[in-house]
């Protein structure tokens, strides 16, 4: 069983934003894809876990790109384990060009194994396929920061959860916590603006029809802090968004 996962992907032009890039939402659920295909490989993926009504779930991510595949090319993700304990298992992973082989970007992540019936955390030293399994390979972006409560946001938007919004666990799926941030910035700021890092914090999740209030700190563009608070007050999501300018 290999420490590394490797799976090449094709960039078709439908699949672009339109500053015709690879959006982050596609390069999100790319990352989760080929989580789940390593674990699969390591028999501890939803197909084993789901025997014991358990199952992986994201309780970080932080990406970092320097740029994003380019239209009509292929590029390959590559995942490994940095690290596991009790709590979490720590996920890593390299984006490339195929053809020239050119690193484009990273990204690091936080998994939790949840008991699905009673909403709680599994001791992850529980998968005795996990044993052995930690890659020493650096990843060479910083860990996420920490992202704290934003006391006085710029601007607010709301939101509610809709029935497309969630995911077979029945809350709100991750890649649509990602579009509703982007949706935050109109086209203008787009055109101009490409992201170059991405934080995320998922703190509670979030059911179906669930009102949620997107609070925004943008005084500094480059720099965006955004919470997804219920209609309760209690927080969601925290999020960072890095801007560079095209």
């Amino acid at each position: 069983m290999t420490r590394e996962f490797s799976h090449t992907y094709y960039l078709a032009a439908g699949e672009c934003d339109a500053q015709r890039r690879m959006p982050v939402t596609l390069l999100v659920g790319r990352l989760i894809e080929i989580a789940s295909l390593h674990a699969n490989s390591w028999g501890v993926g939803y197909r084993d876990l789901i025997t014991d009504d358990c199952g992986w779930v994201l309780s970080r991510l932080t990406v970092e790109m320097q740029s994003t595949p380019e239209v009509d090319r292929d590029y390959t993700i590559t995942t490994w384990v940095e690290t596991y304990n009790r709590h979490y298992s720590q996920r890593c992973f390299e984006v490339t060009d195929t053809a020239t082989g050119t690193t484009l970007g990273y990204a690091r992540s936080i998994w939790m194994v949840l008991d699905i019936k009673h909403r709680t955390a599994v001791d992850v030293t529980r998968l005795e396929s996990l044993r052995d399994k930690a890659c020493d390979r650096p990843c060479p972006i910083a860990p996420q920061s920490r992202l704290s409560p934003i006391a006085t946001p710029t601007r607010t938007s709301t939101y509610t959860v809709r029935y497309t919004d969630c995911d077979f666990y029945r809350h709100m799926n991750t890649v649509r916590y990602v579009e509703l941030l982007m949706n935050q910035f109109d086209l203008s700021f787009h055109d101009n603006h490409t992201l170059s890092r991405l934080e995320l914090t998922f703190v509670r999740e979030t059911q179906y029809n669930t009102s949620l209030t997107v609070l925004i700190d943008d005084s500094e563009a480059s720099d965006v802090k955004l919470q997804l608070d219920d209609s309760q007050g209690t927080t969601h999501l925290r999020a960072r968004m890095m801007f560079g300018n095209v």
